[in-house]
């Protein structure tokens, strides 16, 4: 990986906020079409950086860079086959020291070498980059509040001029205690369709300030997110991006099993 540029925004890979979904979102064709089609447009990346909803640890702590460590197999009651799957991207030793080198001094960074890539990280990249030639470092959520998120983006930022692909994988919402339909194309329930429609008009007003009040905020809640993790990687993305308050390429749409798949790309 090549030191920090000042390469013009433009050249600068874009950053992600994805709605990444359970394991048998794979199955959805309609999402792996989406998903597949929004890495086709993106530059190659040298390199991908993941903060997961899947991982909170404090302090910020880096996974492992060995890529025969195994998947982290974070669910249960799925079948068998979603157990099996693997994905032996390289590890990425040098991002993994340019991510440390980029926190504050005085700020202590965990390590965790036997913790590989979540489902958060793992489901969408099989599908966007099947072929796992690309390296892949996992960082963890070290803390849900959002001014610190942004804050986190920022210095990780300068990553996106390396050729860094930096991901924020959550979901746009996540009231899994309140689906009672499991079939993928359920009617989206009143919290959640609110909630999105709320998000897609933040995201176009670019209403920050909204969106980092939006436990208070936002209509639909705390059914839409009865724990926040799973919106907070937003927040790191938005960060890392030239400007937050930017009117993002909402890529995906849509529900499955009534949750919101909005998913962001910034420049």
């Amino acid at each position: 990986m090549s030191e920090p540029t000042d390469a013009p925004q433009s050249d600068r890979i874009p950053a992600l906020f994805l709605s990444h979904g359970a394991p048998p979102l794979v199955d959805s064709e309609i999402w792996v079409e989406q998903l597949a089609g929004l890495s086709a447009d993106l530059p190659r990346p040298t390199a991908i950086l993941v903060v997961s909803a899947h991982w909170e640890a404090a302090p910020l702590t880096i996974g492992s860079t060995d890529p025969h460590t195994p998947l982290t197999y974070d669910f249960w009651g799925f079948p068998d086959r979603f157990y099996e799957t693997t994905y032996w991207s390289p590890g990425a030793p040098e991002l993994a020291r340019r991510v440390a080198a980029l926190m504050p001094d005085g700020e202590p960074v965990a390590h965790a070498p036997n913790r590989r890539l979540d489902h958060g990280a793992y489901v969408p990249l099989t599908v966007m980059y099947p072929d796992a030639e690309i390296p892949v470092l996992q960082i963890s959520l070290p803390t849900l509040d959002p001014e610190r998120l942004l804050d986190l983006g920022r210095r990780l930022a300068p990553l996106r001029a390396e050729g860094v692909l930096i991901i924020g994988s959550g979901f746009t919402t996540h009231g899994l205690p309140y689906l009672t339909d499991p079939r993928p194309d359920a009617t989206p329930p009143t919290w959640s369709a609110e909630f999105d429609a709320w998000a897609h008009e933040r995201f176009t007003a670019g209403d920050v300030e909204s969106l980092i009040d939006f436990r208070i905020k936002a209509p639909g809640m705390p059914y839409a997110h009865p724990t926040i993790e799973h919106f907070s990687p937003l927040f790191v993305t938005l960060g890392a991006s030239t400007d937050p308050e930017q009117r993002p390429d909402q890529v995906i749409d849509g529900f499955w099993m009534g949750l919101a798949k909005r998913s962001l790309v910034l420049t």
